[in-house]
């Protein structure tokens, strides 16, 4: 029987809410078996951006990383962000250790690559990105990893990696070891098919539902991606994947109740 492994990402609403994210923090420190997280990053990088002048472009909703932005969502998300995570968790007892993807070779990314749009230093994954191997040592250990959004390609290049593809990514990879449990922490109670009414959680979302729900408009942009590398975890051998509100995620472990479990 494989050994229980949660992998769970949390985004930049949660990130920029102190409050939150300490009772968030103090959930996952209880969490007993073994446990990874992966974070985005807040709203710190673009304040920093603004701050120094440099301008933040966007295409379709997402970030294109010149040479400037990467020094800083490096900065932002592997430094400050990353370390401040693993500090409040050592505080409570979580034998926390910041990564980003360039620490021992844990996730190793190719460029974008883009007919049409030049993303800069933004890097794709692939399960074979992630080392598996080292990480399941880590985890041996006791240690909980704590990701951030940047990765490499081994030739001395950072990326801006997407935290929600990483930690499905991550997810698949682990799943040949462990029993695998995906979960997706943000700001509502599961997803929802009407955005203004927090009652209207779907319990429950299949490839097709995915698919009739995206065509009839009635799923909000912003969880598309979520919604889509969940779909791909589950595709690929992932135990169970659910999409949650962060403050039912102890609630969530000893009950599974909450939010909006994705099925095949």
């Amino acid at each position: 029987m494989k050994e229980k492994l949660y992998i769970i990402k949390i985004g930049g609403a949660l990130i920029d809410d102190e409050e939150l994210l300490e009772q968030f923090l103090e959930q996952f420190a209880e969490i007993q078996e073994k446990k990874i997280l992966v974070h985005g990053g807040g709203k710190l990088a673009t304040t920093l951006a603004d701050k120094l002048g440099i301008e933040q472009k966007l295409v379709n909703g997402r970030r294109i990383t010149d040479k400037d932005t990467l020094d800083i969502v490096a900065m932002v998300y592997a430094g400050g962000i990353n370390k401040n995570i693993v500090a409040k968790l050592q505080h409570k007892k979580c034998k926390a250790m910041g990564f980003s993807g360039a620490d021992a070779n844990l996730i190793k990314a190719k460029k974008r690559e883009h007919a049409e749009i030049d993303f800069g230093f933004v890097g794709d994954i692939t399960e074979k990105s992630i080392n598996k191997k080292l990480i399941s040592k880590l985890l041996k250990l006791e240690l909980v990893p704590v990701f951030s959004a940047i990765t490499h390609d081994k030739k001395g290049h950072l990326f801006n990696t997407n935290a929600d593809t990483i930690a499905s990514v991550i997810a698949q990879s682990l799943s040949v070891k462990y029993d695998v449990e995906l979960l997706y922490c943000f700001d509502k109670e599961g997803v929802l098919e009407d955005v203004n009414n927090p009652e209207s959680v779907i319990k429950n979302i299949s490839e097709e539902e995915f698919s009739t729900l995206k065509e009839e408009g009635k799923l909000h942009k912003g969880i598309l991606p979520k919604l889509e590398n969940a779909l791909g975890a589950v595709k690929n051998n992932v135990n169970k994947v659910f999409l949650i509100k962060e403050t039912e995620l102890k609630n969530h472990i000893e009950n599974h109740h909450a939010g909006t479990e994705i099925c095949l």
